[in-house]
């Protein structure tokens, strides 16, 4: 227990096993708010009971002190048409001395009290008005109650008709006033008239140490309290990083750490770059609008120098200076001139070699685009992590080393299987084992550029490359079944994750 546990538990006590918080206070030289935390403490744990009793106390508001020395408005206009029977209402104020801001509330009263009646602007007495006169209304007595008594009228201690007479007055703001004021009441229970019995130490407790305790050694010698790392706690959701773009910033940082150049590109690129440079066939599936978005405006875009162009043609039409034999069609410049959103982001890395001399290693991370139903598994937008290598001595069995050393740093176990893609050569796609599935899954496809994709581009020395789709791997660390989550704003599960494991175990 903490110490000013210990002291209210030992004047409850002393009282005999039943105590008012205000006698605790004095006894133990404590302040009211002291003794009430330390009481609730000790009723969270059974040790005593805490009983409530609320008291509500009527006062006079200041529209009710006045009208209780006054009178109401509603009986001074009763009182002036005693003596003339009917007034208009335009006289009223005059006539009865009340303020006209108070004529049309009054002349309501009236009416709800049966009163005086209303016909044409003229208000006319009743005879339940004149017997009216004869003694004051409930709410009227219970406004000069409350005026005699002080404060110390109570709600509960009205008689009925006086009750009947508040809920009248409650209806009109500023009249009284309804106080409530709570009194508590200490009781030990069994629990805690044992822990009595069976006695305790009541000793100052240390709870931070100062720079002259540290300094002279008196730290030794403190009684220090103890804390209970099992007790409840408010719930906090400090601020975090979005779990997707904590397994990019991952994926970057792996890259980096492991000598890489980051560059980035447009996510509005040329069909020369995204397809054509990387020795895509104009006829090919991937170029259909079913598959591509295409962007109207700006419908075309400026072409590379004539020189890259050229080449690339000759790539495709019979494969220039490659020794192969291209696609064998005629090139046309004017498809590959189109807007698309790129479908990958392979070609950065194109742009990358075109611009760059090797030896290099580069990658990229950005928002690829494709004409994908939205399902639990697809979208028509997504993130993919690009790379290449390129040097002399640079084949195909580095390339799997790269991919191998990335994902055992994510941690998982990887295997490669044959693949085809248009522009890679020898071409494997990467798949990773889940244990608790125990399966293998798909997450990017990697390759030796082609003769095709690296001539035009004047690169001489193997490129090996690589494209890895995100979303698919963070929802496998994530463990969650719909890659929509990824991008929805689920407060309920994104607050649940952890600020730095985000992931769950696999």
């Amino acid at each position: 227990m903490h110490l000013y546990e210990k002291k209210v538990l030992k004047a409850i006590g002393e009282a005999g096993g039943e105590v008012l918080p205000d006698d605790v206070a004095q006894s133990q030289s404590l302040d009211i708010k002291q003794v009430m935390s330390a009481a609730g403490a000790l009723e969270s744990k059974g040790i005593i009971e805490v009983e409530k009793d609320v008291d509500e106390f009527l006062s006079l508001g200041p529209s009710g002190a006045d009208y209780a020395q006054e009178g109401l408005p509603e009986r001074k206009i009763l009182e002036a048409l005693h003596e003339e029977n009917t007034i208009h209402m335009k006289d009223l104020s005059s006539k009865s001395g009340i303020e006209t801001s108070e004529v049309k509330i009054a002349i309501g009263w009236l009416l709800k009290k049966g009163w005086a009646l209303l016909d044409k602007g003229n208000v006319t007495i009743t005879p339940e008005g004149e017997k009216a006169l004869e003694k004051p209304g409930i709410d009227e007595i219970l406004l000069k109650t409350i005026m005699d008594s002080g404060k110390m009228l109570t709600l509960n201690g009205l008689s009925s008709s006086l009750k009947e007479g508040f809920q009248l007055l409650k209806k009109r703001k500023g009249l009284v006033n309804l106080n409530k004021s709570s009194n508590y009441t200490f009781r030990v229970t069994s629990k805690g008239q044992k822990i009595l019995d069976h006695g305790f130490e009541i000793k100052e407790e240390a709870t931070q140490l100062t720079h002259d305790q540290l300094k002279t050694g008196t730290w030794k010698n403190l009684h220090y309290r103890g804390y209970d790392i099992t007790a409840e706690h408010p719930l906090v959701f400090p601020g975090k990083m979005h779990p997707l773009q904590r397994t990019i910033q991952e994926i970057r940082r792996i890259f980096l750490n492991l000598g890489f150049t980051e560059s980035r590109g447009t996510i509005l690129e040329s069909a020369f770059w995204n397809f054509d440079c990387l020795f895509q066939p104009q006829d090919h599936a991937a170029r259909e609008m079913q598959d591509t978005f295409y962007v109207k405006s700006p419908q075309n875009t400026q072409l590379p120098p004539d020189d890259l162009v050229e080449k690339v043609s000759q790539a495709h039409e019979d494969g220039g200076h490659t020794g192969s034999e291209g696609w064998g069609y005629q090139w046309d410049k004017e498809v590959a001139r189109q807007s698309v959103l790129r479908t990958h982001t392979t070609c950065v890395s194109a742009r990358f070699l075109a611009e760059n001399k090797p030896p290099l290693k580069m990658f990229s991370v950005g928002r690829v685009f494709r004409r994908e139903t939205i399902t639990y598994k697809h979208l028509p937008e997504f993130h993919q992590v690009e790379g290449i290598v390129a040097a002399e001595d640079i084949n195909f069995k580095n390339l799997l080393g790269i991919l191998k050393e990335f994902y055992h740093q994510l941690g998982f176990e990887v295997r490669f299987r044959p693949a085809y893609f248009p522009y890679t050569y020898l071409s494997t796609e990467c798949e990773i084992y889940l244990p608790e599935k125990e399966s293998w899954i798909e997450l990017g496809g990697s390759g030796m550029f082609r003769p095709e994709v690296l001539e035009p581009l004047g690169v001489e020395t193997p490129v090996a490359a690589f494209g890895l789709g995100i979303e698919r791997l963070a929802m496998i660390r994530l463990g969650i079944k719909d890659i929509r989550m990824l991008y929805q704003s689920d407060l309920g599960w994104l607050r649940n994750l952890p600020v730095t494991q985000l992931y769950s175990e696999k």
